[in-house]
């Protein structure tokens, strides 16, 4: 498979998984919801148009780099401090395994977007001073 068409994969697996973690951590109430919470709308924008419309130029590398960096912090916050044990009450709480699951999975999918990101950057790097 072409690593353009599995970055574009991952990079949409990412804002899926992405937003489905937001809003869990929402209803959890980790995040307070209001309007506040509406800049997020923006960036999956722009992380969405990098993926979809920029996929294989410098500046769409360079997005979904970007929003992966971002992707791949969810995770590592929710797992410092209480993290997502017992102690932190999530554990046994409702749905507490489709949370964990998407922190998982946004780190798996946010990894493998940075590194195929990565790659692309340098193949362009490679293919222009040739």
């Amino acid at each position: 498979m072409k690593h353009s068409v599995m970055l574009t994969i991952t990079s949409l697996l990412s804002i899926l998984f992405f937003t489905f973690h937001l809003a869990d951590d929402i209803i959890r109430g980790f995040e307070k919801g209001g309007v506040y919470n509406l800049t997020a709308v923006p960036i999956f924008v722009v992380w969405l148009y990098g993926t979809l419309v920029l996929g294989e130029r410098r500046s769409g590398y360079i997005i979904m780099l970007l929003g992966s960096l971002l992707s791949l912090a969810v995770p590592v916050l929710h797992m410092k401090g209480k993290g997502v044990g017992v102690a932190s009450g999530i554990a046994n709480s409702s749905g507490a395994f489709f949370f964990i699951w998407t922190l998982i999975a946004l780190g798996v999918t946010a990894l493998f977007s940075i590194i195929l990101s990565v790659r692309g950057l340098w193949s362009l790097r490679r293919g222009q001073s040739r």
